[in-house]
């Protein structure tokens, strides 16, 4: 018999997003049960990677006015201005409460909240603990959600479905990694926080973990994933690994150069302006492609790159500021940044698009809720700014998180035939897949020519060609998938049955990338097409949406909520 438990709200994801929902729902209500369902132990969810910085107004030389319009002119005017508006306002609350709850902000001489320069802000509004940040703020989170008993944690259980009875979420289908057992995990509301999927490309700061886990649940569920054509890339990241070199180095004073020793950022027009390395992440990306491509690249083992420049900035500042950045540096680059450049790269880091939710992190399926990177709740539009992406999940985190339990009053738990039906469904699913030796294809090989397909097609520089032949080689992978050849024939920690199942999921979110950039014939934040060079506002102005067919994804659009800003050409 699959073992059944029930909760009042569900939470898939242990990071930053998933923890503070968490914390929020037993917050509002002193009677839920709230279960959080993660993939791995909380204190080793993605958040943990985050290095630079938590923006938010905190400064007398900054307010939310212009936390605003640096966040609308970053989005390249497709972030919906309503949430804009809102996440600003909540924004210093947040990092404020986690400073209450004892995450130790690096501070100013005068005992103030130090900040720093991030890029694309028009002021230092970065909030950071050194460059652990995310290490700290998931510590603060974590040991926070130990004080409820309430909050009861399903770790190292891999959910493989999303019930639904009656248009209805009612819970989900967990896999238990260590004993191969599925729980049925109920609840009246569920919210997902699974984080992005960046290992869809070859080359990534995203750990094995981010595949896009909850982006498929909701998506073979009938919901839109939005805006999914937006990936960004970070200019630094290691050539050879992907390791991210945080921005908090730029925003120190680090400085770029090609093979010539040229700041090449302040010497050539990238509309970046005065900006130069505090310019967005999507321009500068683009800029050092553009070094390369006209031969002002660094030859390595690992394809060209251009410098990271920290040596100016002094031993005690970088001991100080950036500590982990100088053990990166001599660990994985074999360089001491002290007194040599970094070879840096740009590097899948971010998905601005997810699962379409308004601004509660509502869904359209009813009692489905998302936050954080898996969400698109429209904040990022077609390109994120450093550091707005930890507060996000601290700000819509903590609203999904009451809006659920909200929600979870007034529902019931469907028809208990209809959930058992779906569980014993997934059960033969899963048994049918481990161990399935008549197959003919290998998991190794089909990730492989997926990262191969997303990197050729959706990269730094698009065009409608390679698109294309990315959107067929997907849709080719997606038959192929399901004639997996899987070995191991255990339930006890199957490693190869998750690895089959993320590729599964790795196929759907590519999918909706591969389709909605293909769809959009304009050059916008992070879409950049050599054959359509310039944004579009008369015709493309509105988020894409995709929607699971098995007959191949369905398109639609939906209108960006405009307000006091009005669109204008993206210059710094």
């Amino acid at each position: 018999m699959v073992e059944v438990v029930k909760h009042d709200v569900v939470i898939v994801g242990g990071g930053a997003a998933g923890l503070r929902a968490a914390i929020a729902a037993v917050e509002a209500d002193p009677d839920v049960s709230v279960a959080l369902v993660s993939k791995v132990y909380p204190m080793r969810s993605h958040t943990v990677s985050a290095e630079g910085g938590a923006a938010a107004v905190a400064r007398d030389d900054d307010s939310l006015e212009m936390h605003g319009y640096d966040t609308v002119k970053g989005s390249d005017f497709l972030g919906d201005q309503d949430v804009i508006q809102y996440f600003v306002e909540e924004a210093p609350k947040e990092l404020t409460r986690l400073e209450h709850w004892g995450c130790p902000w690096s501070r100013n001489e005068d005992g103030s909240v130090a900040t720093r320069a991030f890029g694309g802000m028009s002021t230092k509004r970065t909030w950071f603990a050194a460059d652990k940040v995310g290490f700290h703020m998931l510590h603060t989170l974590f040991q926070t959600s130990m004080k409820y008993d309430r909050i009861v944690r399903y770790d190292e259980q891999f959910v493989t479905k999303l019930l639904v009875d009656g248009g209805v979420v009612r819970g989900v289908a967990s896999l238990e990694i260590r004993t191969g057992q599925v729980r049925a995990i109920l609840g009246r509301a569920v919210i997902l926080a699974t984080g992005g999927a960046g290992k869809i490309f070859p080359f990534t700061t995203n750990g094995m973990i981010k595949t896009g886990d909850g982006m498929s649940l909701a998506y073979r569920e009938g919901v839109a994933l939005k805006d999914m054509e937006f990936v960004q890339y970070h200019p630094t990241g290691l050539p050879g690994t992907g390791i991210l070199i945080t921005e908090a180095t730029r925003g120190e004073g680090g400085h770029l150069k090609n093979s010539e020793g040229e700041r090449f950022l302040t010497t050539r027009d990238y509309g970046l302006g005065t900006k130069a390395e505090l310019g967005p992440r999507d321009m500068i990306s683009r800029a050092i492609y553009q070094e390369v491509q006209a031969g002002r690249g660094i030859k390595g083992s690992y394809g060209e790159y251009v410098h990271l420049d920290l040596t100016h900035l002094g031993e005690a500042k970088l001991k100080e500021r950036l500590p982990f950045v100088l053990e990166l540096g001599r660990t994985y680059a074999g360089v001491d940044p002290v007194a040599e450049p970094i070879p840096i790269r740009p590097v899948v880091h971010y998905m601005m698009g997810g699962v379409d939710t308004d601004i509660d992190g509502a869904t359209p399926l009813s009692g489905l809720y998302a936050a954080g990177e898996v969400a698109c709740v429209s904040l990022n539009g077609a390109n994120r700014l450093g550091s707005n992406s930890l507060t996000e999940c601290l700000v819509f985190g903590a609203r999904s998180g009451e809006k659920a339990v909200e929600f979870s009053k007034g529902s019931n738990e469907g028809s208990e035939g209809a959930i058992q039906t779906q569980i014993e469904e997934e059960v033969a699913r899963l048994d049918a897949l481990r161990g399935r030796k008549k197959g003919g294809e290998k998991i190794a090989q089909l990730r492989r020519e997926l990262n191969v397909a997303m990197e050729s097609g959706c990269g730094v520089y698009r065009e409608q060609s390679s698109m294309r032949a990315c959107v067929e080689t997907v849709a080719q992978l997606r038959g192929r998938v399901s004639d997996l050849r899987l070995e191991d024939e255990s339930k006890v920690f199957n490693t190869e049955l998750i690895a089959a199942l993320e590729l599964i999921n790795m196929v759907d979110v590519a999918e909706a990338v591969a389709n909605s950039a293909l769809s959009r014939k304009e050059s916008r934040g992070a879409h950049a097409c050599s054959d359509f060079g310039s944004r579009d506002d008369q015709n493309y102005l509105y988020h894409t949406t995709c929607h699971f067919d098995a007959a191949g994804p369905r398109l639609g659009k939906k209108p960006v909520t405009l307000g006091k800003w009005e669109p204008e050409e993206r210059k710094y």
